[in-house]
């Protein structure tokens, strides 16, 4: 019975199994196995439908089930791991962003400002008044009028802002017609990125941006009464700048001493490029915020203003300059010459009153010009002087005590010499002639012998005439400081060839510019001192005060005696039926001048092609104001003397420089020297 129960109570467990209290509570009454390890709980599938234990379990006593028992059990889990995660997250991701706070508004603050400045700023230059050029009566040579640079921002015509894509392409069509410019040249501008301004174009009149102005007013009208988007104002990004224009009220009038100002504004030539920095003066600017292409008035401005340049005021006279290069166009063009100048200079200060060539251009409009008129070739051409020059021989013969103006000087036809036979400018018997008559006839033979006479040999003779002619300004600057000027050509004696140290002494195989060639008379005319030629007189600065030159260099050349003694020689020539400058007397005057005829190096196949014409001089020859000198370059029509082509020039100049500046005739009656030596004299 007892084993039966026992496999019964097996039987039962193998299928629902008693309770875990009841079985083991059986075992250990019955006398069943100590060793045997009390079963765990049921598992979950054992329990009923609705979770609650057997009834054999729960009859069984309340014990309570072991620590390890089901897993059927609910537990709780405890939450602040996570939300001590989720806090720790949040922390960090506000820390980020308030790292990031302090970086935008402390660390980084004027960065981002200076951003969001290019979008709202613009700054534009305010181009400093260019100074005016006066002649030395205060008349206007170069001046400055209104005008407006016409300016755009590209950032306004980007298809963002002006809402189109091609709102360069059409503002272009709109304003090439208006500033006389190509539609594409205009729309690359207007097209430009990385910048908030480009200019469209320079100086443009008034009335040219008053045009402009109306477009974008009727444009802007247009905008606002069409739906929004449908008609864009394509010139809302344009705008103007005063910027004062470059005048020339004479137009040709001295333009190349002028010069002219660039399209940048600069000067290009002349004095304009030369004085830039003084004419120029400081440019400023203005930074101001806008919207729509439009300043903000309530906005701040910044502003740097501009410091005009200074007023230059010229050594020139404007009528003398007028007449110089009226005179001087005319035979030009007589002649049918390729070029021609002509210098007027104050004999007592070395003031440059006149410096005017042919041809020239007018430098209001460049654009029809040639470029290579635009210098100034009184200081640029370089040439062979001719007999202008032997004014320096006779100077060193004198000073150096080897002849005076009546010692007999034999000239025969031809003279042999190294290896050529030399001759005047004409065919003619042996002349019996003083050394003024070597002057006054231009005797290219008469100045070899007498320049011979200046060293016991042809080296030493060469040495001495090379040191005056230094002294008279020849091979050096003039001391204008033009720019491209020249000094001329003026080889040391060691190196004159065989054939130059006899040419040279008539104006032959040395080359100077006009300006060095009046320099010779006017230091004949100032008592023997080479004073340096000035043009530029003075200074007014933007405080209105004047400064004058700095005085120019001074050096004596030859005895005050000497320079008196060529001025009477040099009278002969003008003067005296046998001199060669006839042409130049002027009624009531006492004159002095030398004709000059050379041989023209062509300056494309320097060979000797044509010739160059001239004529120097200065009056009163008692008391000397005024010097003249012309040169004319190759004339081709009719003859090619200094005295016929030169000669009517000078006297035209001079009479009417003598007249404006109201210098009078001395009266006195001239002493004149012979011409003729011997039985020929005709004193």
């Amino acid at each position: 019975m007892t084993e039966r129960s026992g496999e019964s109570g097996r039987g039962a467990r193998g299928t629902s199994g008693p309770a875990p209290g009841k079985g083991s509570g059986a075992g250990r009454s019955k006398g069943g196995d100590p060793r045997r390890v009390p079963r765990p709980g049921r598992p979950a599938s054992s329990r009923t439908a609705s979770g609650a234990q057997p009834a054999g379990a729960r009859r069984g006593g309340g014990s309570r089930p072991p620590k390890g028992g089901g897993s059927g059990q609910l537990r709780l889990v405890n939450p602040r791991p996570r939300l001590r995660l989720i806090a720790v997250g949040l922390t960090l991701v506000m820390l980020a962003f308030t790292v990031r706070l302090l970086q935008v508004q402390a660390v980084d603050a004027s960065a981002y400002a200076d951003k969001a400045a290019v979008n709202r700023y613009i700054t534009v230059p305010l181009a400093a008044e260019r100074g005016a050029i006066t002649d030395r009566d205060g008349s206007a040579l170069a001046s400055t009028v209104d005008a407006h640079d016409i300016t755009a921002d590209p950032y306004l015509f980007t298809p963002e802002q002006a809402k189109i894509q091609d709102a360069p392409e059409r503002a272009a069509e709109l304003l090439a017609p208006l500033l006389d410019k190509e539609p594409g040249q205009l729309a690359k501008k207007l097209s430009r990125s990385g910048t908030r301004y480009v200019l469209l174009a320079r100086q443009q009149t008034p009335q040219t941006w008053r045009k402009i102005k109306k477009l974008k007013e009727r444009l802007a009208e247009e905008e606002a009464a069409a739906p929004k988007g449908e008609k864009p104002n394509v010139l809302a990004g344009i705008y103007q700048e005063k910027h004062a224009k470059r005048v020339y009220p004479n137009k040709e009038l001295a333009a190349p001493v002028l010069g002219f100002v660039n399209s940048a504004g600069k000067g290009g030539a002349g004095l304009e490029a030369m004085l830039n920095d003084k004419l120029a003066g400081e440019d400023g600017k203005i930074t101001y915020a806008q919207s729509g292409g439009r300043q903000v008035p309530t906005a701040g401005v910044r502003e740097q203003a501009a410091e005009p340049g200074s007023d230059v005021e010229l050594t020139l006279d404007r009528d003398i300059q007028w007449s110089a290069q009226q005179a001087i166009s005319d035979q030009v063009a007589k002649s049918h010459a390729d070029s021609g100048y002509v210098i007027v200079q104050d004999t007592r200060t070395g003031q440059l009153l006149g410096m005017a060539s042919a041809p020239g251009f007018d430098p209001n409009d460049i654009r029809g010009a040639k470029v290579d008129s635009f210098g100034n070739p009184a200081l640029q051409d370089v040439y062979e002087p001719g007999s202008t020059s032997k004014v320096m021989s006779m100077a060193a013969v004198l000073e150096e005590g080897k002849a005076t103006p009546t010692t007999a000087v034999t000239v025969p036809n031809r003279l042999k010499r190294a290896d050529r036979s030399f001759a005047d400018d004409i065919d003619h018997p042996t002349w019996h002639l003083t050394l003024n008559g070597v002057l006054a006839k231009s005797s290219n033979i008469g100045t070899i012998l007498a320049t011979e006479q200046l060293g016991r040999t042809q080296k030493q003779a060469n040495k001495v005439l090379h040191s005056y002619l230094r002294k008279f300004g020849i091979g050096r600057p003039t001391g204008l400081g033009f720019p491209g000027e020249t000094e001329g050509l003026l080889a040391p004696p060691e190196k004159w060839s065989a054939s130059q140290q006899y040419t040279i002494p008539f104006g032959q195989g040395l080359s100077l510019n006009a300006v060095q060639a009046a320099s010779i008379y006017s230091t004949i005319a100032n008592g023997g001192v080479r004073i340096e030629p000035t043009v530029v007189r003075g200074t007014t600065g933007p405080d209105g005060r004047y400064e004058p030159a700095e005085p120019p260099a001074e050096r004596r050349v030859v005895s005050e005696k000497t320079a008196k003694t060529l001025s009477r020689m040099l009278e002969s020539v003008v003067s005296d039926m046998e001199g060669t400058g006839t042409t130049a007397k002027i009624p009531g005057y006492r004159v002095a001048g030398k004709t000059g005829t050379a041989n023209r190096v062509d300056p494309k196949t320097g060979r000797y092609h044509g010739y160059t014409a001239s004529f120097a001089g200065f009056a009163p020859a008692d008391k000397p104001r005024i010097t003249v000198y012309c040169a004319v370059q190759n004339p081709k029509k009719g003859s090619y003397f200094g005295s016929d082509v030169c000669g009517p020039v000078y006297k035209k100049v001079m009479k009417f420089s003598l007249k404006s500046l109201q210098i009078p005739p001395t009266g006195a009656e001239p002493a004149r020297f012979p011409v003729l030596a011997g039985k020929d004299r005709n004193d």
